[in-house]
């Protein structure tokens, strides 16, 4: 099967992976839990109540902390 897969075009295994990966550590409860956090950040964000920030200022931050 493997030798299949590596015979696809690479931009076909591309689209593929993700789903592949997806199915191998499907949790609906924890899928669930994410969904309901998201939609509260949501909300926050369009209350006014929480502010976004500027996304060079997080991958800054990130580079800070993990120097790569």
């Amino acid at each position: 099967m493997k030798a299949e897969v590596m015979r696809l075009a690479p931009a076909v295994r591309a689209r593929q992976l993700g789903p592949l990966i997806d199915s191998l550590d499907r949790d609906e409860e924890i899928e669930g839990a994410w969904g309901k956090v998201a939609l509260q950040r949501e909300g926050e964000i369009e209350s006014g109540s929480v502010t976004g920030l500027p996304l060079e200022d997080v991958v800054a931050r990130l580079e800070a902390r993990f120097p790569g």
